[in-house]
């Protein structure tokens, strides 16, 4: 099963997987595969039930853990986490090469920072303060700005960008400046995509959600 980063990653170490034929989606932080011997049960944890030093009968172990019916847009309950720090879904906010291929990505991507508040805005469920001082919130969208001109960018790049321009970013969880996340492919042109390096937090702006539907409360 991949690990982010592969097995021998000091990082986050996400793992997801996905049922497709009861489109759940399952997600872990900091998993490992265990090494021998019996598993345990899982350990509760109080900000999420169902977040837990995890390992299960195939016998992984992680820091936290989340479970997504992917038929639904509910979100978790106000103060939960899961694999990320905002309490949202991996999966939905990653960049995917087919659709990279056909042209389009239709929907906000996720991004990390360093440092955050101890606040969080929908659609994020969950905060966690890592630095003091005035910082974004969990569940902060962001937009490239419509006047930013991408169309010099490569092509895997320039998809990426016009999706940010489209749809977005969203805060997700704390990790490096400005990382946007992708599925893992082998197609995937890294140099072409390092051109977004160019962009900058000038070239983007906060957008007011307040005031929009806050489906799946």
């Amino acid at each position: 099963m991949p690990i982010e980063g592969g097995r021998n990653s000091t990082g986050d170490r996400h793992v997801i997987v996905v049922d497709r034929d009861s489109c759940t989606d399952y997600e872990l932080y900091a998993a490992y595969p265990h090494a021998g011997g019996s598993c345990l049960p899982p350990a509760r944890h109080p900000a999420s039930p169902d977040r837990a030093a995890h390992e299960s009968s195939s016998c992984w172990r992680a820091g936290s853990g989340a479970i997504f019916n992917l038929r639904s847009d509910r979100l978790r309950p106000a103060g939960w986490t899961s694999a990320d720090t905002a309490g949202l879904p991996i999966l939905p906010g990653l960049a995917r090469y087919d659709e990279v291929a056909r042209g389009v990505i239709d929907h906000a991507l996720r991004f990390t920072a360093p440092c955050t508040s101890a606040a969080y805005v929908y659609p994020a469920r969950h905060e966690a303060s890592t630095c003091s001082g005035f910082y974004p919130p969990m569940g902060l969208r962001l937009r490239l700005k419509a006047s930013v001109n991408i169309s010099h960018l490569p092509y895997q790049a320039r998809v990426v960008a016009q999706a940010l321009k489209s749809y977005g970013l969203i805060l997700a969880d704390n990790g490096s400046p400005w990382y946007i996340s992708g599925a893992p492919n082998s197609r995937w042109n890294d140099d072409a995509l390092h051109q977004l390096d160019q962009l900058t937090g000038r070239d983007f702006e906060v957008v007011d959600t307040s005031s929009l539907p806050h489906p799946g409360l």
